[in-house]
């Protein structure tokens, strides 16, 4: 069959052979195959809509059983990284539906995958287990003894991981090498930053190496005391998404310093963005300042609005130049442009939206909180107010995105 609109893909995912299951980002059943279900001992109605771990708990009679914490902590990291996490083989007490309070050993050895929205955020995970209990039980009858047979067999396997994970490292090494080099070649010279009351920070995603796709970039204009400072943000992470920041972020800094403005600016980015590879998508927003002036012109480039934080507490969204991403128009038009002014010992940030997005949460409730937490730390000076909303804002285990953050003292 050639026509894929005939295909019934959920006929296939019923159909497939060995245990299969797919779970929502809250670890709650979404769908399980006919094999999950009969080799689980449990019914369609016992699993879909319900969490995993209500499903099959740990077995609390047993202080040794650790399977199902074994299992949590393979799909966290799946969730945090967005790449598949094969689990050694381990022992699984499994309540008997119809018998509650007993308790079956069963011998598993899952693999966890993620499955990617058009953003790259996991959106599903597929669990699928390889059923061994009986091979084990066989393989202990055979040989009388089944602590030595599952011994044997979780040597094995963990030499194979063991092996796996020196050649990933090597390979992530030498990545993560070239990457920071790259990285730090891309980013805009300190000398920028000690010119003026100026606080930049990045915080790379969980598992990208220390390579970053967003950016900053602060550049001295030509004429009056002025700069412009701006944030983008590249889909993805890692060494492929930092290129592109690269050619990005050095395009917008060369486009600065002669345009008239930065919506002009950003119309010569968004022409360039078209013949950049990987560059769909991408966000961006500039800031012309003028110190002389006092006044901030700005836009955005389907990007999340910079806050002025003023001497009073009052915090202003500048969002009243808002535009579709770089490559988003076929034949760019004239991008909007609009100003604000400030008074001395006001703050003006920039940030990718690493800073606010969470799942499952309105964009609003992220700014939201931003604001709060500017507002809050006004007074500091701009170090640390920019460690301060990073402490408050990023969750401590690390964020699944990547996250630039620009404080300017005005």
């Amino acid at each position: 069959m050639t026509d894929e609109a005939k295909l019934d893909y959920s006929a296939v995912f019923q159909a497939l052979p060995g245990m299969v299951a797919l779970l929502t980002p809250e670890l709650v059943y979404a769908d399980a195959n006919e094999d999950f279900l009969r080799m689980s001992g449990r019914k369609r109605e016992d699993v879909v809509g319900r969490y995993l771990f209500d499903v099959f708990p740990d077995n609390p009679n047993d202080g040794t059983a650790s399977g199902m914490r074994s299992l949590k902590a393979s799909l966290l990291r799946v969730l945090a990284t967005g790449e598949r996490d094969t689990m050694a083989l381990e022992r699984y007490d499994v309540e008997v539906r119809e018998r509650p309070g007993h308790w079956e050993e069963r011998y598993w050895s899952p693999v966890n995958a993620p499955v990617l929205g058009p953003d790259g955020e996991v959106v599903l995970l597929v669990h699928r287990v390889e059923e061994v209990t009986e091979l084990i039980r066989a393989r202990a009858n055979a040989d009388g003894d089944r602590s030595q047979v599952l011994e044997a067999e979780l040597y094995r396997r963990a030499r194979e991981l063991q092996e796996l994970n020196e050649r990933l490292r090597q390979a992530h090494a030498r990545e993560r090498e070239v990457g920071i080099a790259l990285q730090e070649a891309m980013l805009p010279a300190r000398r920028h930053t000690e010119d003026h009351r100026i606080a930049v920070r990045y915080r790379p995603a969980v598992g990208a190496l220390n390579v970053c796709g967003d950016w900053y970039d602060l550049v001295d204009l030509v004429s009056g005391n002025r700069i412009g400072v701006s944030v983008g943000d590249v889909v993805g992470h890692g060494l492929e998404a930092a290129c592109v920041m690269g050619q990005l972020r050095s395009a917008l800094s060369a486009a600065s310093r002669v345009a008239t403005g930065p919506a002009q600016a950003l119309n010569v980015l968004g022409r360039y963005a078209h013949v950049v590879d990987g560059a769909e998508s991408a966000t961006a927003v500039t800031t012309f300042i003028d110190f002389d002036h006092r006044t901030i012109t700005y836009s955005s480039a389907g990007h999340p609005p910079p806050l002025l934080v003023h001497g009073d507490g009052r915090v202003e969204f500048l969002d009243g130049a808002t535009d579709p991403p770089l490559d988003a128009r076929p034949d760019p038009t004239p991008r909007p442009e609009a100003r604000t002014t400030f008074t001395g010992g006001s703050t003006l940030v920039l940030y990718t939206d690493g800073l606010i997005e969470r799942r499952g949460e309105d964009i609003d409730t992220g700014l939201a909180r931003l604001a709060d937490a500017l507002r809050r730390h006004r007074a500091a000076d701009p170090e640390s107010l920019a460690d301060g909303v990073l402490r408050e804002l990023l969750p401590p285990e690390g964020a699944t995105d990547d996250t630039a953050l620009v404080v300017v003292r005005l």
